[in-house]
């Protein structure tokens, strides 16, 4: 995957996006914001905000900023939430903020999507201030479960949409080897899809 392929697929998939993702993946989105347990004031960021369908669940005190690289996924955001959320076009591999800036980091069904995940945590590794934390929603491959040449092939298949649902964890965050784990839990299709709450520690 790259991201100008990406950005052809989500072109067309824009105006289906919600129809196809709402209703299975909203109970998982609301887990996400409990558990970063925000505060009035706390600055978040949302990589990959996509048609904004994580916003909803965003207490409405929150500073938040979103970006995507997709100008039609950001217009569907923009088209349905009229909130304070800074919009902006960005890749997430490549972010143009200052180290330390955010409390918090909303990431969900985005780092198996991005062109490199390990390059794009670690972006977002440098934006989250210490003491700060960082929650993922994502499908993954279980660490204990090799590639076997079936899974390749569906593999190879389903990133043609645009998604890779062979990606470890481990090789994700292998660029943050301080993140502190304070929470894996399986959610759906068997545990195919996780939420990990992660917290950066205090200098």
């Amino acid at each position: 995957m790259n991201n100008r392929s990406n950005l052809r697929i989500y072109r067309r998939f824009a105006p289906l996006y919600d129809r196809f993702m709402y209703s299975w993946t909203a109970g998982s989105r609301r887990k996400t914001i409990e558990l970063l347990d925000l505060k009035p004031g706390d600055r978040l960021f949302i990589p990959g905000v996509g048609t904004g369908l994580d916003l909803p669940f965003v207490p409405s005190e929150t500073l938040t900023t979103a970006v995507d690289p997709s100008p039609m996924m950001l217009r569907q955001a923009l088209s349905k939430y009229d909130s304070p959320v800074g919009f902006l076009i960005m890749d997430v591999q490549i972010l143009a903020f200052p180290s330390g800036l955010f409390d918090a980091v909303l990431i969900n069904l985005i780092l198996s999507v991005v062109p490199d995940g390990a390059i794009a945590m670690e972006e977002i590794w440098r934006v989250l201030k210490p003491g700060g934390r960082v929650v993922i929603f994502d499908k993954f491959l279980p660490e204990s479960s090799s590639l076997s040449s079936v899974r390749l092939l569906l593999g190879k298949l389903i990133r043609q949409i645009g998604t890779d649902p062979n990606r470890r964890l481990s090789t994700i965050i292998q660029e943050v080897p301080e993140a502190l784990v304070l929470a894996d839990q399986p959610v759906l299709l068997n545990g195919q899809y996780r939420i990990i709450l992660l917290s950066k520690p205090m200098v």
